[in-house]
């Protein structure tokens, strides 16, 4: 251990803390005025520097500068404030020692009982798009060193990171100070705060300096904060929670309009349900069940009412499936659409927006959660998924913002490339197939699917589930599957039922084999040359 270590016997009881000095210095100025006056109300002495100094003074409080306690002025823009013996020795002295308390006494060091400081916003002028120099700028040096140093002084100095703690500091003036339990439970807030803070500046160092020739980082930190505590987890038995990553544009920053809270099931579900629907280029709806659709769509077309065409062929799938089922859509939520769904149980629909007149046909179904999507919502680039001791990140699998090209490399080794039609409802197939848990097997016609396999051991089976749910809406459909084919088997389940084109990857080495099943039956066939599973 290469600290200082004390014996034990040698420190003395502090729990009650009385705040006599106080050091502020923040970014942030929400709620100082409150604060500073409760401050001088309590006749505590008020330290401080710069704007927040200015601030507090020109609301009649009296401030002591840093600068008179350092001898040394606020210097180099700012860059050189509080980095001083004179303030970190009264942040750091540990007062259950009779002779750290001598030392302050024989340096004329006064030490702080409360610290309230708040970084500079480095996080938000990242995101508003700053470059360079504006920047780094706002990477704060004598902030988290004043945090640390309080919150490693914890048994002494209560450290206060954010606003929203500031009625705890209040009322803990008028009770005559801060307890241990008090302080402990700042020093961890304080802690995650400079933790946080750091890991952003050091992603964004590493985005712009740090190559590696993978394109993946070396190292991966990832910082959210809680939002809500849900009932359970996907099992009754099981905890769970909500939390939002800084920066984030997804389900987790989604608004709740009405509806029963939302559970750890339907967030996971909704959030298949928009991949599934953004997805696709036109007005699309997908509609989800444990995370596998029970049917996707996209507008008939002319249709009237794009977004609730989409819906009604959607639910033409499977509408036994689709029962209790969460619903997105990728444009704003129609008076038809909601008119269409009054009588249909659904769980969570999710969309960018609803039309008035649909949020007061929802309102009739109390419990149904209606989740409207940040405007600047869009999908991961980046996908993340926990395993036992570490992380699996991965390139999200997106398909181009367009239709056409999705299908420029197919290949076809079978039959005669199908009209535009066709090759359309062949483009939605196969981009609908990756929503499906694989192996996966897709089933569609006009562009909405019309049967579905998915999540079994193996292919055939996949394509005797698509078949079976489609009945006699197989004849005529075309078939995508997520992955090649390893035997003819699997094919023939979908030749018998009368498909009229299939795509998928390609690959296997019994290709020839499946490739001849087809031209047997006279049935177009493309290869893609990449496969698309979900797990």
């Amino acid at each position: 251990m290469s600290g200082p270590s004390h014996d034990k016997s040698l420190f003395r009881d502090r729990d009650v803390v009385p705040v006599r000095r106080a050091l502020v210095s923040v970014s942030d100025k929400t709620g100082l005025l409150e604060l500073a006056g409760a401050l001088a109300a309590a006749g505590v002495e008020i330290v401080s520097t710069g704007s927040t100094a200015a601030m507090i003074r020109s609301a009649g409080h009296e401030v002591t500068d840093v600068s008179s306690i350092t001898g040394f002025p606020e210097s180099l823009d700012g860059r050189v404030k509080t980095l001083h013996p004179s303030v970190h020795a009264g942040l750091l002295a540990d007062l259950r020692l009779a002779s750290h308390e001598q030392q302050l006494v024989d340096l004329d060091i006064a030490p702080f009982e409360l610290v309230i400081v708040n970084l500079y916003p480095f996080v938000e002028t990242v995101l508003s798009g700053a470059e360079g120099d504006d920047v780094v700028e706002q990477i704060d040096i004598g902030g988290p060193a004043m945090v640390r140093a309080s919150a490693k002084n914890y048994a002494n100095v209560a450290i206060v990171v954010s606003p929203e703690s500031y009625p705890q500091v209040i009322e803990g003036l008028n009770a005559g100070g801060s307890n241990l339990a008090q302080r402990r439970q700042l020093a961890a807030r304080a802690f995650a705060h400079t933790a946080s803070y750091d890991a952003a500046v050091a992603a964004w160092f590493a985005e712009g300096t740090l190559q590696d020739p993978t394109g993946l980082p070396e190292s991966l930190t990832i910082k959210a904060e809680r939002l809500q505590v849900l009932r359970y987890g996907e099992n009754s038995h099981q905890r769970a929670a909500l939390y939002s990553r800084q920066g984030g544009h997804g389900i987790a920053q989604a608004t709740q309009l009405q509806g029963k809270e939302m559970s750890y099931n339907n967030y996971v579900d909704a959030d298949a349900a928009l991949r599934a629907a953004y997805d696709m280029v036109l007005p699309a709806v997908a509609i989800i069940k444990h995370a596998n659709p029970c049917g996707i769509a996209v507008t008939a077309p002319k249709a009237a009412d794009p977004i609730a065409s989409a819906h009604l062929r959607a639910h033409e799938c499977d509408p036994v499936s689709a029962f209790g089922g969460v619903i997105a859509a990728n444009r704003e939520v129609t008076l038809k659409m909601a008119e269409n769904l009054k009588d249909i149980f659904t769980e969570v629909i999710v969309a960018p927006g609803f039309e008035p007149a649909a949020l007061e046909v929802f309102r009739a179904k109390k419990n149904l959660r209606l989740l409207q999507l940040p405007v600047d919502w869009q999908q991961e680039r980046m996908d993340v998924r926990l395993v036992s001791g570490g992380l699996l990140l991965q390139d999200a699998d997106r398909f181009a913002d367009d239709i056409e090209s999705v299908a420029t490399n197919w290949q076809l080794v079978s039959g005669e490339r199908p009209d535009a039609a066709g090759m359309t409802d062949l483009i939605f197939a196969w981009k609908a197939c990756r929503a499906v848990k694989s192996n996966a097997i897709v089933l569609a016609k006009g562009s909405a699917t019309v049967g579905i396999g998915m999540g079994q051991v193996n292919r055939v089976d996949s394509c005797r589930l698509a078949v079976e749910r489609a009945g006699t809406r197989a004849a005529g459909s075309v078939a995508a599957s997520d992955a090649f084919f390893p035997f003819a088997d699997g094919p023939q389940v979908l030749l018998d039922a009368g498909v009229s084109a299939i795509v998928q990857p390609g690959g296997s080495v019994r290709d020839e084999e499946v490739i001849a099943a087809a031209r047997e039956a006279g049935v177009t066939m493309f290869f893609t040359g990449e496969r698309h599973f979900f797990h």
